[in-house]
């Protein structure tokens, strides 16, 4: 099993393309000779991604900004996938927040469930019905090891990983059989360069560096599952730790815990 064969009709499409897992999806999807659409709010970001691409492999790249969580600013880009052959789909756009969930801006928690979850099963069933009527394509959804389990002091962000975790591997029991696949990446922590200690995050600090993976390791590492047809891909022992507690260890015990760690990046 492989992905499908790039063609010039056909796009991969990344969101979240602007940095970290996703320009690493971008590059990756480039250099095994498929074109692209990339998605991401900042334009400028991509178009400069875009050039590099072109350039490197010789793909057409197409360059899509749009706030991902403003449902009004996604209707135009749902209704051209859904018009479009699309190949190969990465939902990966996501964003996180820490601490007390009932001190945190609402607007900003309702936002990052609409990034998270409604996006995502937004533009799934956008290219699905494509996907089928060809008998081919790929989408690859980004979830996280603390989709896992319940997380103090990271409530929405965990709660909105849970529905793409969930979502992914119950929609991949339905697609058996027709030529989709679909495979959830599941990592922990993922660095996109070396901090400057002057200007470290605390998670930088918490997490040992021994500890972390590269976006372009977990970018290769996800493609290579997507085109075995894997259902779950969890790089680094951090991911692979948290993927364990939080499907073997009673929540009872491992909720106190991980939020104790996960306040102190709230804090």
């Amino acid at each position: 099993m492989t992905l499908p064969e790039p063609n010039p009709n056909a796009r991969a499409v990344v969101t979240g393309a602007s940095s970290g897992i996703g320009t690493a999806l971008a590059a990756e999807l480039a250099a095994r000779g498929h074109s692209l659409i990339l998605v991401a709010r900042r334009g400028d970001v991509m178009e400069e991604l875009a050039a590099t691409l072109r350039r490197t492999h010789g793909v057409e790249v197409d360059v899509r900004p749009c706030d991902l969580s403003d449902r009004d600013a996604r209707t135009a880009l749902v209704d051209e996938l859904s018009a479009r052959e699309v190949s190969v789909l990465c939902n990966n756009a996501g964003i996180a927040t820490f601490g007390p969930v009932a001190d945190l801006d609402p607007a900003y928690e309702r936002a990052q469930v609409e990034l998270n979850a409604v996006a995502v099963h937004d533009l799934t069933l956008a290219v699905l019905p494509g996907m089928l009527a060809r008998g081919s394509g790929a989408i690859l959804m980004v979830g996280s090891a603390a989709g896992n389990m319940a997380i103090p002091h990271n409530a929405t962000y965990a709660a909105s990983k849970a529905f793409v975790n969930t979502f992914s591997e119950s929609l991949r029991g339905e697609l058996k059989g027709s030529g989709v696949h679909v495979t959830l990446l599941a990592p922990g922590p993922v660095r996109t360069q070396t901090p400057d200690p002057a200007d470290a995050s605390i998670v930088d600090k918490l997490v040992p560096d021994a500890l972390w993976v590269s976006s372009e390791y977990t970018a290769k590492l996800s493609l290579d599952a997507l085109a075995a047809n894997k259902m779950r891909v969890v790089p680094g022992i951090v991911g692979k730790a948290m993927s364990t507690a939080g499907q073997y260890t009673p929540r009872a015990i491992v909720a106190p815990i991980v939020g104790a760690f996960y306040k102190k990046l709230g804090g």
